[in-house]
């Protein structure tokens, strides 16, 4: 650990950002730390606190705190990954569509959790530690995708950046777009359901397979821990009267909530067996959520877009994920092409 420095800013170092600087000097130090350390106000200009992002001045002086060694940063780094397996950590990298200073995107797949349980103990909250890339401390989660719900996930690169993302998630501007296969073609093709949902306790001793009820939107105020809950659908494709390929965007973000809408209107997901088993009553060929052997058994709920304004630039971001293998097969062996699929099929002036 070396000790305190004071650095004056040259004529060939000014109008830059302080960050930039810092990992061009020190070129093991990651941007997490820098980012940390700023917060703290351990790092200061001429005096006074800064942001990362501060642009630095020809003469001003730099504060810098005592600072690791370039082996004591691989120390600490090879300690926090050492329950990743070199395939788990390549296939998370894989996932990775989407990455800056700031945020990383994944394409998550289908079957892996988000995060953990007392049951699971492969998720990508433990495997984003693979994810650090250049910075001391591993990405944050700032929402979550079900288990076998793949499709873009965001997690957040520092602290302040997940307060942020959590905050735009909320926003009007943001917009979540999921694609799915469903039994039966929805009458009318297009629309909003407003089913509020409610917890129902699962039938194990402890409360396992509990899933959400739907419940009339009449009933919601009077209906005790239930939530107002509202999904718009938009049919893209149908396979006679057998099946649709469904665009769905959740307007709210309930537990379930698309997969239960589209349960409670007759038009399960393929292969979602808790909200659309055999015994499900569906407006489809009464084979509830499955479409015979052809059709893969995995459900169909793919994460497809996330539109979201940058915390740090203000641009809007716009996120896709190609289809997973399972859902990619079955859109080839009925002969849906995902290429030809507007963006956003829910903008009307596109």
């Amino acid at each position: 650990m070396s000790g305190v420095q004071q650095r004056t800013i040259g004529p060939d170092d000014g109008d830059q950002r302080l960050d930039r600087y810092l990992r061009r000097m020190f070129p093991h130090l990651t941007q997490g730390r820098i980012e940390k350390m700023c917060r703290k106000g351990e790092i200061r200009v001429d005096g006074g606190r800064v942001k990362s992002n501060t642009r630095l001045d020809v003469g001003q002086v730099v504060r810098i705190p005592p600072l690791p060694t370039e082996e004591e940063v691989e120390r600490q780094r090879r300690l926090a990954s050492h329950d990743i397996t070199k395939a788990d950590a390549k296939m998370i990298q894989g996932c990775v569509i989407y990455r800056d200073d700031h945020i990383i995107a994944i394409n998550k797949p289908a079957g892996l959790a988000t995060q953990g349980g007392s049951k699971t103990t492969r998720h990508v909250d433990g495997l984003s530690e693979a994810l650090m890339y250049d910075y001391d401390e591993k990405p944050r989660l700032v929402h979550r995708l079900d288990k076998d719900t793949s499709g873009v996930l965001l997690l957040a690169r520092t602290r302040m950046m997940a307060k942020a993302l959590t905050d735009n998630l909320k926003h009007r501007a943001t917009r979540k777009i999921y694609w799915a296969a469903v039994a039966g073609v929805p009458s009318p093709r297009a629309g909003t359901i407003k089913y509020g949902l409610v917890k129902s306790p699962g039938h194990g001793r402890g409360g396992e397979n509990e899933k959400m009820r739907c419940v009339h939107p009449r009933e919601v105020d009077s209906t005790e821990g239930a939530k107002r809950a509202v999904t718009d659908y938009m049919t893209m494709e149908v396979l006679g009267k057998r099946g649709a390929w469904m665009a769905l965007t959740p307007i709210t973000g309930r537990t379930h909530q698309l997969r239960a809408h589209m349960a409670e209107i007759g038009h399960p997901i393929i292969g979602d067996g808790k909200y659309g088993g055999s015994q499900q009553e569906n407006l489809g060929d009464g084979w509830g959520a499955g479409m015979g052997e052809d059709i893969g058994r995995k459900m169909h709920l793919h994460a497809r877009s996330l539109t979201i304004e940058h915390p740090e630039t203000g641009a809007m971001l716009h996120l896709t994920a190609p289809l997973p293998e399972h859902m990619q097969s079955t859109w080839d062996y009925v002969g849906w092409h995902a290429h030809k699929a507007p963006v956003d099929p829910f903008d009307l002036d596109a």
